[in-house]
């Protein structure tokens, strides 16, 4: 058997496998089918300081090879998820990943600050939402912009954070180098692709923002990518998604430079998705030859 283990910036994983954030809420609806204590860790859904209604409807459509979202980082608060999802994740065992959102820097310093007495093993700082109109990617599109975040979320913790990149810039490596320069230890990628669908009998736009983000299937070469060009570009450990359905998949990140992965639009056509890849990655080191799973990372021949 494969050693799994792997430390994603500080934060130990039993496997390389965690969940996006906004894919799996905070585990709970996926309970039936998934033992959350058995995934390396659990990202929640993106948590702001008070809740978000989200965006207006519809705001789901179906791409081919993906699906488009604009959701807008709907959630009922940090209160709510200090009182009802963190202790029934720590309930069940499992490792946890809060995904911290928020309109201003110091929403996201007060999100972090009232999460410090929660048992959260790491924090995902979310610079890179495409769907709200402050915060989110704004911060993550300037490298300016994103170093500030980052350093002020730094000073409010010592546990590991991880910071979320946009692919929607020029040069992704650049806001990888603020983010590691301002005291990141991890960084994970990628976020959705700007994309849009059109309703042609109907003339108008399919989601009522009109913009939203792709993610599935299609996105996965941009994804590697991006990830195979930011893990030459930092001495950051990457948390890498978009597209991973399988441990074939999985595998492919890691050898592009992936300490670990995510799952992501796969939970919502499989809801053993994350396991399935947990076991897909296990298949692939036995069948050849892999001893421990981190021999993978950034193991690409070229």
């Amino acid at each position: 058997m494969a050693v799994m283990s792997v430390d994603l910036g500080g934060l130990p994983m039993k496997n390389p496998v965690t969940v996006a954030s906004g894919t799996f809420a905070a585990g709970q609806e996926y309970a039936d089918f998934v033992d959350v204590a058995k995934l390396g860790a659990v990202t929640t859904k993106g948590v702001s300081l008070h809740g978000w209604e989200g965006n207006d409807i519809p705001r789901i459509a179906e791409t081919p090879s993906g699906m488009l979202n604009s959701i807008g980082l709907q959630n009922p608060g940090v209160e709510h998820l200090c009182a009802h999802e963190i202790p029934w994740l720590e309930g069940q065992g499992a490792t946890i990943i809060v995904n911290v959102s928020g309109h201003s820097l110091e929403e996201y310093v007060a999100v972090i600050e009232r999460l410090e007495s929660a048992p959260v093993d790491a924090y995902e700082v979310n610079i890179s939402c495409p769907n709200v109109d402050a915060g989110g990617m704004t911060f993550g599109c300037d490298c300016g912009q994103a170093g500030r975040v980052v350093s002020a979320c730094r000073k409010a913790t010592d546990r590991p954070l991880i910071v979320k990149l946009t692919p929607n810039v020029t040069d992704v490596t650049e806001i990888a180098r603020a983010a590691e320069e301002a005291g990141a230890d991890a960084i994970s990628l990628i976020n959705t692709l700007l994309g849009m669908a059109v309703d042609a009998k109907a003339r108008k736009s399919v989601l009522a923002r009109v913009v939203g983000g792709l993610s599935g299937p299609a996105v996965k070469p941009v994804a590697l990518r991006m990830v195979w060009q930011c893990a030459k570009a930092v001495k950051l450990p990457i948390l890498g998604m978009g597209g991973i359905a399988s441990g074939e998949d999985a595998v492919e990140f890691m050898l592009a430079g992936a300490t670990a992965v995510a799952v992501g639009t796969a939970n919502f056509m499989n809801p053993r998705a994350s396991l399935d890849v947990v076991e897909g990655i296990r298949a692939f080191c036995e069948a050849e030859g892999v001893e421990d799973v981190k021999e993978l990372i950034g193991g690409l021949a070229c």
